[in-house]
């Protein structure tokens, strides 16, 4: 194997490593918060698969508690977010995917959270997928109801949900190191490979460089 497939093979692994490295686990939102504090409402969509290439919009809506229609609470897009509703006006705040087109996470921040906002939550990913030949465009909806107490009082559901969410960053981080260990060990084999056969080219050329020499001695020798 010569320098030119080791480099090609370096080069492979660091993409592929580079790739794992946007990993992402989709993980449900807590469904209580505490009045006058923040909350995160959570809402993750992943791609299934993530080398194509995509670009989302995500829409928020709200039903409150006793209500029958859900309204246009917030919209992001490529120009940013847009708070669409007076009612959360300077209360909502992004948390979701930032710096690219390709949203995978659209999770907000509400401030200053009062009783009113209980209720349901539903967060629209506008995602389309761009193919060699066409485009796909899909719809996923995310719902989180969401329950607004005086007192915090941690259910076992979001204990286990924040457990889930660590076993998978672990699981997904252990993943990546062994695929770089792998990786790596390719690259150190082939290198020895690379080493022994420049050796044993070098090997050939001195022997030929002997014979070509000793000829010519043999040469000069016979003409005397």
């Amino acid at each position: 194997m010569t320098a030119i497939h080791i480099l090609l093979l370096f080069l492979s692994c660091t993409l592929f490593v580079r790739q794992c490295d946007g990993a992402c686990a989709e993980v449900d939102s807590d469904t209580e918060a505490v009045a006058g504090k923040g909350f995160k409402l959570g809402c993750i969509s992943c791609k299934m698969r993530s080398e194509v290439k995509a670009s989302a919009t995500v829409e928020w809506y709200f039903k409150a508690r006793g209500e029958v229609e859900f309204v246009q609470i917030y919209t992001y897009n490529e120009f940013g977010p847009i708070i669409e509703s007076e009612i959360f006006m300077d209360r909502l705040d992004w948390k979701g995917s930032k710096r690219s087109n390709d949203i995978q996470d659209a999770s907000i921040y509400i401030l200053n959270v009062t009783f009113n906002d209980s209720g349901t939550y539903r967060c629209f990913f506008n995602r389309i997928l761009t193919y060699d030949n066409y485009e796909n465009t899909t719809i996923i909806r995310k719902e989180v109801h969401l329950n607004v107490v005086g007192k915090a009082t941690r259910g076992t559901a979001s204990i286990v949900s924040e457990v889930m969410m660590y076993v998978s960053i672990i699981g997904l981080q252990v993943w990546l190191l062994i695929e770089m260990i792998y990786c790596y060990r390719k690259i150190a084999a082939a290198g020895e490979e690379a080493l022994r056969e420049a050796a044993y080219v070098y090997f050939i050329f001195h022997i030929y460089e002997i014979m070509v020499n000793g000829c010519s001695k043999g040469k000069s020798i016979y003409s005397m």
